[in-house]
């Protein structure tokens, strides 16, 4: 079994920076760029768990809910990897979205 407590870390870290951040600064891009990388994540795992499967986009629910959604959307990938290497690359997709969304 891979241990996915670096992602699951990584993803709780950057949903509770967005939860912290002003609303000016989730307007200034925070926000789009955490629906981007949820919508990364979730596509992640939707490949991995229906391989050749339609891949079903993540709705945008708006700038508050980003954070939720990229803990759903981080948690539902760390259930399926199934390398350390995976891990280590989703956690770095998690880390570099945070530092392109300034939070």
């Amino acid at each position: 079994m891979v241990d996915t407590t670096p992602l699951t870390r990584a993803v709780e870290h950057f949903a509770d920076k967005l939860r912290a951040a002003p609303q000016s600064r989730l307007q200034r891009g925070a926000a789009a760029e955490a629906l981007a990388l949820a919508r990364q994540l979730a596509g992640w795992a939707q490949t991995v768990e229906e391989p050749g499967g339609t891949v079903r986009e993540m709705p945008d629910a708006g700038m508050f809910a980003v954070a939720d959604q990229i803990a759903v959307a981080g948690n539902d990938l760390a259930v399926v990897l199934e390398s350390d290497a995976e891990v280590g690359d989703a956690v770095r997709m998690v880390e570099e979205a945070q530092k392109r969304a300034g939070v």
